[in-house]
């Protein structure tokens, strides 16, 4: 795909593609996420190839719980983001406009590490991925050549475009619903409620296996009418089998004041997830033990710590007391 068109107001004018801010860009003007830039021809990503971070880690880290469980995934992310949280825990990186060009790595070598590493999969994370689509596709092409599965880890603020694009090559996405409050994603966060939403049922619709995390922040997003809403929003428009996971927050960036979230509140969120029917509902950032149980006969079929696992009882993606299949992507 192109990552841009042509304005239809400004001929000299380029509109960004690769995310739902659109932003419409001038020559040598740079968007809202600081490393995509009208250079006159094109829209230019300016950190393909420059990695900020670059790591190995269990999937279950993402967080993805039914996705290749016990595997390691080689994960990436440049600098630059479209959202400017104030409790971001990789502030760092994520809010870094100075890109770091001094190192070029490609697509090829990325997926050799991975294989050379025993990875199952490449993630795509720490800095919101849609912002490096370009780089994160070739890298993801390369990887489905040689048998690995490709994660995005991110706020879900991707245009449709590339959500469309993402169709049989990503094969798995963990989406930040961040709040259910319109004015709090638009003041404090720097998207749009609705949009966000509305991609989450593109990601849905589009085949890819969807787990949502929501970091539980005190006094910001932690009412029980919000944790219901969320919880009602993810049973009636994607199904009460995707995975819900419930973070906890701690004190980072520019949100140092407020306490962490309590487990009690953690396991107020969980009880009202499971009244609205949710099957899959998971505590997280906080040690807790998180198991996965067939709806059908309730047999214990996942047991993690931290983020191991430490019992698999999935044969064939089906539970191996009553053989209902197990939602999500296993290994055979």
């Amino acid at each position: 795909m192109n990552y841009y068109k042509s304005s239809s107001t400004d001929s000299s004018k380029l509109i960004c593609l690769l995310c739902s801010h659109y932003c419409e860009l001038k020559e040598n003007q740079v968007g809202v996420c600081g490393v995509n830039k009208n250079n006159g021809k094109e829209i230019e990503c300016l950190v393909y190839g420059h990695v900020s971070a670059f790591n190995i880690d269990p999937i279950e880290k993402k967080p993805l719980y039914h996705f290749l469980p016990g595997s390691k995934s080689l994960s990436l992310g440049t600098v630059g983001c479209n959202f400017h949280c104030n409790y971001c825990q990789n502030y760092g990186i994520s809010q870094e406009k100075n890109i770091d060009k001094s190192n070029y790595i490609s697509p090829k070598e990325i997926v050799e590490i991975a294989l050379q590493r025993g990875c199952e999969s490449i993630s795509y994370t720490y800095n919101e991925p849609t912002i490096f689509y370009p780089f994160a596709k070739d890298i993801s092409l390369e990887a489905k050549k040689r048998g690995l599965k490709s994660v995005f880890v991110s706020n879900g603020y991707e245009s449709s475009e590339v959500i469309d694009d993402m169709k049989g090559l990503i094969d798995a996405a963990n989406i930040d619903l961040k709040s259910f409050n319109a004015n709090y994603y638009k003041t404090k966060l720097g998207g749009d409620l609705e949009k966000v939403l509305k991609n989450l049922i593109h990601f849905k619709k589009n085949g890819i296996w969807l787990e949502i995390t929501t970091l539980l922040v005190p006094t910001r997003n932690d009412s029980d009418e919000e944790i219901r809403n969320i919880a009602k929003f993810i049973k009636e428009n994607l199904g009460v089998n995707v995975p819900w996971h419930i973070s906890a927050f701690h004190p980072d960036f520019k949100e140092l004041t407020l306490p962490k979230t309590s487990l009690q509140s953690l396991k107020s969120a969980y009880e009202i997830a499971k009244e609205e029917n949710l099957n899959y509902v998971y505590i997280g950032n906080i040690g807790f033990e998180n198991n996965t149980f067939c709806d059908n006969c309730g047999n214990k079929l996942i047991s993690r710590e931290y983020f191991n696992v430490k019992s698999y009882r999935v044969e064939n993606g089906n539970c191996n007391n009553c053989r209902k299949p197990l939602e999500g992507i296993f290994k055979e």
